[in-house]
């Protein structure tokens, strides 16, 4: 698992998703949410508005990424 620290109390799924580097550009991390491919603390998320903070898991592609 991966730790990935933000600088801010929430951040939204899609700028984590860039943040972490697990995607590039937002609108890649847009497409990945939207077909149900992403799951925060083991539910699929389809909002990339989703606020995530501090202890949240993000899983995605194989990789599971925590919010420190």
């Amino acid at each position: 698992m991966k730790e990935v620290k933000i600088n801010t109390d929430i951040i939204k799924l899609d700028s984590f998703l860039k943040w972490s580097g697990a995607v590039s550009q937002g609108s890649e991390a847009k497409i990945y949410i939207l077909n149900g491919e992403v799951k925060v603390n083991g539910e699929t998320e389809t909002r990339r508005s989703k606020k995530l903070s501090i202890g949240d898991i993000i899983e995605f592609q194989g990789e599971q990424y925590k919010i420190i």
